[in-house]
């Protein structure tokens, strides 16, 4: 009897390759992970972001080794070897602002991935934990950023450590033990760059790439969602093969392709004619040496943080403490982690939810930007008011989201997938 598809054994590699596989599972982890694995066919182009944020964690890797092979983790030396690489290294000007606009890349990229997953509901079942492992990376990248911008010592760096750093020191019973532990000092010094360095270099990038991994077997256990919310599952042909699916190589590795082409014109773009971006990306103050007297005009975050900082600076302070503040800023990302438990709406994508949905994401998204820009601004004038109403508004969100994300109308949701863009 001649075998089914799919019970018929997988044509058997020669040569080199047939070496290899009757050693490691190479041919089947790619049947599996790639050739094989059926993606849904109307995908359009918020679904680049993933794959390009795969790209720019290898651009961080790459340029990160070639960075330390001449940095120098000492608070007497850092600032000077930073100069040494863009001035002095062959190409290393290049390895350099590649390293930091990989930075500014990065966050831009995850926050349209996870904006991705808010108007088409793929934080929703049965991909829960899926997004639990996006919000992880998020928050380990957060990290990671932060010890990156301390590590080239400039006087933005020194004090903007010392900043976040301090608001370890609000929190009651522990603050000052664990402060003095972050910082291995009593204050940022040599042994705060140290520890930093190696977190950065080392414990943080394995972290990053092991939940990264995590991450896209969860989403290849589960498979993809797509801009209609449906299960494509659920509908299969006699070979076994989902009915709404094609495979993702070629057809998606091809698509894909073409969004790294667009993002890499954008980021080469940037990297030659903007590198600083105006000093968003790097600051004035940080191509001034470290100096513990002279504090910057107006101290910041780099723009990533700043919508966070902007929460942390809208709650005053008490009993002369910033606990409160620490409090919503920390409370702002771990509620990012209950999102598929406070979605309550029958369907998944925005495409077929009514109009109380549509008008809050619009809502949130403006409070985020908002809260950004006052983060970069100076506690002034209406930027803080302007922080109290958009912290006010990002939390309603969430946290108003079980009851108007159930109450919304909603359109019908058909069988299969449609191909409208």
């Amino acid at each position: 009897m001649a075998a089914t598809p799919d019970t018929a054994d997988p044509v058997k590699s020669t040569g080199l390759l047939g070496w290899i596989d009757q050693r490691f599972p190479l041919t089947k982890l790619w049947r599996e992970q790639v050739s094989e694995y059926y993606a849904p066919k109307n995908f359009n182009f918020w679904y680049y972001f993933g794959s390009i944020a795969l790209l720019v964690l290898v651009n961080q890797i790459v340029t990160g080794i070639f960075l330390t092979m001449n940095y120098k983790p000492s608070a007497a030396e850092a600032f000077s070897s930073v100069e040494y690489i863009m001035r002095d290294v062959d190409w290393g000007w290049l390895i350099r602002y590649m390293h930091s606009t990989g930075a500014s890349a990065f966050f831009i990229v995850v926050y349209l991935h996870m904006f991705r997953a808010l108007i088409y509901g793929s934080h929703r079942r049965p991909r829960e934990l899926l997004w639990i492992f996006g919000c992880v990376i998020f928050v380990l990248l957060m990290a990671e950023a932060f010890m990156g911008y301390v590590l080239p010592w400039g006087n933005m760096s020194f004090w903007g450590a010392q900043v976040i750093t301090s608001l370890f020191g609000s929190l009651p019973v522990i603050g000052g033990p664990l402060l003095e532990w972050i910082r291995g000092d009593f204050v940022i010094a040599d042994a705060t760059l140290n520890r930093f360095f190696a977190l950065h270099v080392v414990a943080l990038p394995f972290a990053l790439v092991f939940l990264v991994a995590a991450h896209l077997m969860a989403l290849h256990e589960v498979g993809s969602n797509n801009p209609d919310g449906i299960e494509i599952k659920k509908t299969k042909g006699a070979d076994g093969h989902p009915l709404d699916g094609i495979p993702f190589h070629p057809y998606y590795t091809v698509k894909d392709i073409m969004g790294v082409a667009g993002f890499l014109l954008v980021f080469c773009g940037v990297i030659f004619f903007a590198p600083t971006f105006g000093g968003v990306f790097l600051e004035p103050a940080n191509f001034e040496p470290a100096n513990p007297l002279q504090t910057p005009p107006h101290i910041a975050p780099v723009w990533y943080f700043t919508p966070y900082y902007a929460m942390l600076r809208a709650v005053p302070s008490f009993a002369g403490t910033q606990i409160w503040g620490v409090l919503v800023m920390g409370a702002a990302i771990v509620v990012l982690f209950f999102l598929p438990w406070l979605d309550r709406s029958p369907v998944k994508s925005i495409r077929y939810r009514g109009p109380i949905f549509k008008v809050a994401l619009a809502i949130f998204v403006v409070a985020f930007l908002v809260l950004g820009i006052c983060g970069m601004k100076p506690p002034s004038g209406i930027y803080p008011m302007l922080a109290k109403w958009c912290t006010a508004l990002y939390f309603a969100f969430f946290l108003l989201m079980p009851w108007y994300s159930r109450l919304d109308s909603t359109k019908p949701v058909p069988e299969r997938v449609t191909g409208h863009a």
